[in-house]
């Protein structure tokens, strides 16, 4: 990961930043309506602070939840939004160095903090902050962990990435000792070059898988797994690493840590399952810690993936003093997390479910928990590379091995933006004749609209098309709901 000397504009990124007073209390957020900067919007609000902020895309959900808690959003950046004064500035990551807003804070030494230094500084000191990392599978270990706390009555703090099924949201001050976090390696803000989960302080961490991603900011394999490394150096001595066994990448990190805990599916791990079944409506299975069987537990979800992160927060709930069955209820009745496998409408039949998956890695396992859950539809994958790091050529081949299973794969190029290199660039005409080659049918598209129009034509009664984005896919969802329902 760079460091804030390595940027040309480095004059502008390393500055003296005034510290926030104790008596904050008007809190201006730079690109307010991401998902996490909204969400941390909301927590200050509901922790009484008086919030404002602006960004370019004032658009629903985002500007209505904000509108409905009473944070005022200007929907253009201006040297005169931030008059009067605020106590504090929080810029969002997108925020670069130049720009009109962040320069007033600096020119008028505004404190400023980062996501995560804010998240710390407001939220996470008092508590016990519960962290959960990893490359794959942080959003869907975080819901299932905050479920079986909120379930058993412990009432935990949180602010994950994804919207949880059951309460309609992705974050809560909470009343309890635990604060669960989303550990989030990707960089912190622009005089920040930290990834985020250095801010967050953790007594108990999660590391569930360790593989390279986001090379717009990592410029090797050694650099990403030096991150986590230091990440886990951060747990105290009387604290806890929960670390996935599967993953001989991840369980490397026991080596920087004490006292570590592992999960898997074997038995040589601390914590393990023994699968009694999978059906379509999800995982049986032993829940077996430390040599001691705990009984069957009930996961209403598919994929060894989803139970590898059942395993986690399994571990960690045990050690934070949940009984087996506290976790057994809490397991059995997770809702699960939007756009992780959702399913967002059934029109005439064809069944369309929405999944968040980018990573190669993640696409992969995706494709196979569908098809383990709905074995007899023919299936159609939909792919968007949206992400900084999906659009890199380093993916072109792990892409190509990705699709296996799905009966047609529908691949939509990525945006080209201002930052993106050509001859880094992914080239979705290669990857197409990459999924060609393991007998897969796939076809390349340049924008939503077309590859809409073709999955209308190819499309037949009981198919199910599978959709992944991490983005909004240029409405395809809707779009594709509306067209189905009329024909």
């Amino acid at each position: 990961m760079r460091s804030l000397e390595d940027f040309a504009d480095a004059n502008l990124r390393i500055f003296d930043r005034p510290l926030p007073k104790p008596d904050t209390r008007d809190i201006y957020l730079i690109g307010i309506c991401g998902t996490g900067m909204g969400a941390l919007a909301g927590l200050l609000t509901e922790a009484g602070y008086c919030v404002r902020g602006s960004d370019s895309g004032v658009y629903p959900p985002m500007s209505t939840f904000l509108d409905n808690i009473g944070v005022h959003v200007h929907g253009e950046f201006s040297e005169t939004n931030l008059s009067p004064l605020p106590d504090l500035v929080i810029p969002g990551n997108s925020c670069v160095p130049t720009h009109i807003e962040a320069t007033v804070a600096r020119e008028k030494s505004i404190p400023q903090l980062s996501f995560p230094e804010a998240l710390n500084h407001f939220f996470l000191k008092q508590r016990r902050s519960v962290v959960v990392a990893g490359t794959h599978g942080k959003t869907t270990t975080c819901g299932m962990l905050i479920h079986l706390l909120r379930s058993a009555g412990r009432d935990p703090g949180f602010l994950v990435g994804g919207v949880l099924q059951e309460i309609e949201t992705n974050f809560s001050v909470g009343s309890g000792p635990h604060f669960v976090i989303e550990g989030d390696e990707y960089d912190s803000a622009y005089f920040d070059k930290q990834p985020k989960f250095m801010h967050y302080a953790p007594q108990v961490a999660v590391v569930t898988s360790v593989e390279f991603d986001h090379a717009d900011i990592y410029s090797s394999w050694e650099e990403y797994y030096e991150a986590f490394e230091a990440f886990t150096e951060l747990i105290p001595s009387d604290g806890l690493l929960v670390v996935s066994g599967d993953d001989p990448v991840a369980k490397k990190l026991r080596a920087h840590a004490a006292p570590t805990l592992t999960y898997g599916l074997s038995r040589e791990h601390d914590v393990y399952g023994q699968i009694v079944d999978a059906s379509q409506l999800g995982i049986r299975f032993h829940l077996i810690a430390q040599g001691s069987d705990l009984g069957v537990m009930t996961l209403p979800m598919n994929g060894r993936h989803n139970l590898q992160n059942a395993l986690a927060i399994c571990a960690v709930a045990l050690h934070e003093g949940l009984d087996a069955q506290e976790i057994a209820h809490g397991l059995s009745t997770f809702p699960g997390v939007k756009r992780r496998q959702e399913i967002i409408g059934e029109p005439g039949g064809i069944l369309v479910v929405d999944d968040f998956a980018h990573h190669p890695t993640a696409v992969r396992a995706t494709i196979q928990a569908t098809k383990e859950r709905w074995p007899t539809r023919r299936l159609l994958g939909v792919f968007e590379p949206r992400s900084n790091s999906s659009r890199r050529k380093i993916f072109e081949v792990p892409y190509g091995n990705a699709f296996t299973g799905v009966d047609c794969a529908y691949i939509c190029s990525p945006p080209f933006r201002h930052n993106d290199m050509r001859d880094e660039f992914l080239d979705i005409h290669a990857v197409v004749s990459l999924i060609h080659q393991t007998g897969t049918e796939a076809k390349s598209f340049d924008c939503a609209d077309s590859l809409l129009n073709a999955l209308l034509q190819d499309v037949q009664a009981d198919d199910l098309i599978l959709i992944m984005s991490n983005g909004s896919f240029s409405g395809l969802h809707k779009n594709l709901l509306s067209a189905l329902s009329k024909s």
